[in-house]
């Protein structure tokens, strides 16, 4: 929880575009010393420039979240300018679907990289950074809010790889949640589970390795990518709605923070399920015309 922002330090990953750079940007009006991060230089300039025109003091690094030695020397380099950060946002992330066995193992290693190890890594760098800063201050206040999925709570098919690095994320978070609760009570941490909010991250292949070409995408992977893109457009909530809900759930030490709460009656359906012994429920129950068009799809592999 953080009662005041101002004088404070944020670090942001995926801070180029969605709800990374839309938190940059309430961090900078509130007055925080923002920190931006994100793998594509063109992006991170951008917001670098915008970020300073509101008046921010700025640290802006090109990082490659999944990568331990590289995350280890931005909080040093954080350290150093501005000492431990207090709200720590572990953003960034990449889509990717397709039938779960027509994943390859590179596939693997990419999603699983950015998506759980990026977490891993913002975890482990600045937590005891923000511990130390804890016990020599008793005014300290700090929060960590990592950024999952609403499919870290469910299992839609065609997506898993995904699904199983959100899963992840939810988990750990959960767990750092509880683990801070033993140790400290000026430090805590959020969860945040989007839906299908407009960030860019449905174009995860702008930023795919070069030895992952769009070109070798299965027919199921083309299929999920337009589903995905398709569903992103028509999102009603915007990328800055959920940025104020981030701060929200910040000022207000609230650990689940939702872009779409009534999408929670499918993730009790899953819950129900799990408790009475049930097999999955269908997750197109409330929209079967999706469900239909996607067998259809996948059957006939019309894309």
């Amino acid at each position: 929880m953080i009662t005041s922002f101002k004088g404070k330090t944020a670090v942001l990953t995926g801070a180029g575009s969605g709800f990374g750079l839309e938190c940059a940007r309430i961090a900078a009006r509130r007055g925080m010393n923002v920190v931006l991060v994100d793998i594509q230089d063109d992006a991170l300039q951008a917001a670098e420039a915008e970020i300073k025109a509101l008046g921010a003091r700025t640290l802006a690094r090109r990082v490659d979240v999944s990568k331990p030695p590289v995350m280890e020397l931005l909080a040093e380099h954080v350290k150093e300018e501005f000492g431990a950060p207090h709200f720590v946002f572990n953003n960034a992330g990449v889509g990717a679907g397709g039938l779960v066995w027509e994943n390859t193992v590179r596939d693997w290693e990419w999603v699983l990289g950015v998506n759980v190890w990026g977490v891993i890594n913002g975890v482990r760098c600045f937590t005891p950074m923000m511990l130390e800063a804890a016990r020599s201050d008793a005014h300290y206040q700090g929060h960590i809010v990592n950024t999952a999925s609403m499919a870290g709570l469910l299992t839609p098919p065609n997506m898993g790889i995904y699904n199983v690095s959100k899963h992840a994320v939810v988990a750990l978070t959960e767990t750092l949640y509880q683990d801070l609760k033993l140790v400290t009570d000026q430090i805590s941490a959020s969860v945040l589970c989007p839906y299908f909010v407009a960030t860019g991250i449905h174009a995860s292949e702008r930023n795919r390795p070069s030895d992952l070409p769009a070109s070798d995408l299965t027919a199921s992977q083309r299929i999920q990518e337009a589903t995905i893109t398709r569903a992103t457009a028509s999102g009603k909530v915007s990328a800055a709605e959920v940025a104020q809900k981030v701060f929200d759930a910040i000022e207000q030490n609230q650990f689940y923070v939702f872009s779409h709460p009534h999408a929670l009656g499918i993730v009790k359906s899953r819950a129900d399920a799990i408790v009475s012994i049930q097999n999955p429920p269908d997750p197109f129950a409330e929209r079967p015309e999706i469900g239909q068009q996607l067998r259809a799809s996948l059957r006939g592999m019309t894309i």
